[in-house]
């Protein structure tokens, strides 16, 4: 499985902005997409996620702000984040993994995923 992020940018609290990630290789019907972030010296955290049947989850600190969304034809990702603040700065990765499917009780976590983009940068400024 392969993963390219796009779309990370410099921009001030309040813009918007929307991230890309065309992914490859993924060969079971049943699988789940994920977005993540980190900033030096934290845990990576976990923003978006959306499995093969559409369901979504969000991180407790985005609802509301973003949305998370897959073009199946196109083979790509996508996070469109508004209201943007500052704390939403860090890097952005996009994860994926087969035969999983999301469950709202579970969530969703890093070590879900095996397959990882490099990520893209996104810094907020105030």
């Amino acid at each position: 499985v392969q993963l390219a992020e796009s779309g990370g940018d410099s921009v001030r609290a309040g813009e918007s902005l929307r991230l890309s990630c065309e992914f490859s290789g993924l060969t079971r019907h049943t699988y789940s997409l994920a977005w993540f972030r980190q900033v030096s010296g934290k845990e990576r955290e976990e923003v978006a996620a959306i499995d093969s049947d559409g369901r979504t989850l969000y991180g407790d600190s985005v609802k509301g702000r973003v949305t998370i969304s897959q073009d199946k034809a196109e083979n790509t990702l996508y996070l469109q984040m508004n209201s943007l603040k500052v704390e939403d700065s860090g890097m952005y990765y996009c994860a994926a993994e087969n035969w999983l499917l999301l469950h709202a009780k579970s969530g969703f976590r890093p070590g879900d995923f095996q397959h990882w983009g490099q990520g893209t940068q996104v810094t907020v400024s105030s």
